[in-house]
């Protein structure tokens, strides 16, 4: 299957859901980190959906390796962010884990599509239609 749209591309709808999981988790933080860890957790989850979504729409697969690089920047943020609020107490262990499990799963998934990219790069072939795996 190609993808047309960013929607399209697994890395992104697996990214959503862990936005949607952040955005639950931090809910229950307390109302003096709204504008700490709340916020940085939430930001860095949103920034890896955006450049996902972001790389897909740009013109060339250098583009396109340049925004998913940095989504994986924001997923070690994220992953980082998570272990401190677990260090805090705001996330329980299980909590973390499976937090953690979801952010490992998704930078496969992202290390996955920049090598195919940087192949198919050195291959002379241009990201679009970019190939989904299941």
């Amino acid at each position: 299957m190609a993808v047309k749209q960013y929607q399209d591309l697994i890395a992104w709808q697996k990214a959503i859901t862990l936005v949607t999981e952040i955005y639950k988790a931090s809910s229950s933080f307390p109302r003096d980190e709204m504008y700490g860890l709340t916020s940085q957790l939430r930001r860095a989850a949103v920034s890896v959906t955006s450049n996902i979504a972001e790389g897909q729409g740009r013109a060339t697969s250098g583009e396109l390796i340049q925004f998913l690089c940095h989504a994986r920047g924001s997923l070690f943020e994220l992953e980082t962010q998570v272990i401190v609020a677990n260090n805090l107490s705001y996330v329980a262990d299980a909590q973390r884990e499976a937090l953690i499990a979801k952010i490992s799963e998704l930078g496969r998934i992202l290390n996955g599509l920049i090598t195919s990219l940087q192949r198919r790069k050195r291959s002379g072939a241009s990201h679009q239609p970019l190939a989904t795996s299941h």
